[in-house]
């Protein structure tokens, strides 16, 4: 894999395709392995909760989730290319297909009750014989409501867990129980399942390849989402503006002296 590091991150550049035959292969190694991603939100939680910058850390893979993202790189010189973007939206019923297919379990973990389960039903009829069981993000993720969600896990062996809880809740859980997890690959899948049960109006698709999905997520949900889109790029831009003024030194050429 490509890895590609700029603003302070690491990703890799991979395409759907390698990304879902990386989880495969994960999967058929019986490793436990964390795939994280990466987009303008996250790189602000990265430099603000140590917490989610620890579960960067800890990721085996990063995968780019945010076109603005690839256009940054693009501006910065970075290698990073529209096909190296992989959004849930539009990865999840090919990875679930993938997963019917190889005979996985999947375990979703996250959202209100009962929105998981819709979610679930859809994906069963994108990907026939899927195995995939849900459980609500709404408990204590330190008492025993925890430990009741560990053994569920630990009854159901999930060859794959998701976890969409919203960043940075969902990064924490993860690290705080990843030795009891019973799983190989976790994923932090944000509001994935939101989406594809319908709660949340799905962006259009166009939008996304455009960069201007935020846009419509910002007018769908102004009031959760105001900070993210329209405060937190302020404090990129100046983690930009530095990048771009380094790599711009380090590849000016140099002055001869010419003094006799």
């Amino acid at each position: 894999m490509e890895v590609v590091r700029f603003l302070g991150i690491t990703v890799h550049a991979l395409t759907t395709e390698q990304l879902t035959a990386w989880v495969v292969k994960a999967v058929e190694e019986r490793r436990k392995v964390i795939v994280g991603n990466h987009n303008l939100h996250s790189v602000y939680l990265y430099y603000h909760h140590p917490r989610f910058r620890a579960f960067c850390d800890a990721a085996s893979v990063i995968h780019v989730d945010g076109m603005s993202l690839v256009l940054l790189a693009k501006l910065l010189g970075v290698p990073l290319r529209a096909e190296h973007r992989t959004t849930y939206v539009d990865w999840i019923v090919p990875l679930m297909q993938t997963a019917a297919q190889k005979g996985y379990r999947v375990f979703h973990l996250g959202g209100r009750p009962g929105v998981g389960e819709k979610a679930a039903g859809v994906l069963r009829r994108s990907a026939p014989g899927l195995q995939i069981q849900t459980h609500h993000g709404y408990f204590d993720t330190k008492g025993p409501e925890n430990e009741a969600v560990l053994y569920i896990l630990a009854d159901y062996q999930p060859h794959i867990l998701m976890v969409g809880m919203g960043m940075p809740r969902q990064e924490a859980w993860i690290l705080d129980n990843i030795q009891a997890l019973p799983t190989h690959v976790i994923l932090n899948s944000g509001a994935c399942f939101d989406f594809v049960a319908g709660v949340v109006p799905m962006p259009p698709r166009w939008m996304g390849r455009l960069g201007l999905e935020w846009l419509y997520r910002l007018l769908s949900e102004p009031r959760r989402l105001w900070k993210r889109y329209l405060v937190e790029p302020f404090y990129l831009t100046g983690l930009v503006a530095a990048e771009f003024l380094s790599r711009r030194l380090a590849h000016r050429p140099e002055v001869k002296d010419q003094a006799r």
